[in-house]
């Protein structure tokens, strides 16, 4: 019980540090467009945005299937659970390229290079979508825990 209670609020915590990560994310990609000092900003934004992603994909794998909270069958039942694992997804291939993107920026940067910021616009996009995306997530999450979905 102990256990379930703890990932269940390792999860919800990963929200609490995913959402404003991505929302930070996309504020500095746009400042960036007129200010080259907030390449500093996207790459912090970006790293607490990549430890929640994580901390997300660990504590959720491990309540679906680790034998946590209300057990798989619970959750492979559950057509909301296809639709939010589906929206986790498409968030991790819409962050592919931004990934690729900032750690060669970091690495630029630690040469004491300024990073390539010729494709910002597609980087701001796309992290405007993950953080529409990361938005949805709780309220199918809330439909899904009411045992909404169910087959």
């Amino acid at each position: 019980m102990l256990g379930s209670a703890l990932l269940s609020a390792l999860h919800l915590l990963a929200l609490a540090l995913g959402l404003p990560a991505i929302f930070f994310r996309v504020r500095a990609l746009r400042a960036l467009a007129s200010d080259a000092s907030a390449v500093p900003r996207v790459l912090a934004a970006d790293t607490a945005w990549g430890v929640a992603a994580l901390l997300w994909l660990v504590t959720g794998l491990l309540r679906a299937f680790g034998g946590f909270e209300k057990g798989t069958p619970f959750y492979l039942h559950n057509g909301l659970f296809h639709l939010k694992l589906t929206v986790f997804v498409l968030i991790v291939l819409l962050e592919l390229f931004p990934m690729v993107t900032f750690i060669r920026w970091r690495l630029v940067a630690a040469r004491g290079g300024v990073p390539d910021t010729s494709r910002l616009g597609l980087l701001t996009r796309l992290s405007e979508v993950e953080l529409a995306l990361t938005l949805a997530l709780p309220f199918v999450a809330a439909l899904m825990a009411r045992g909404i979905g169910m087959r």
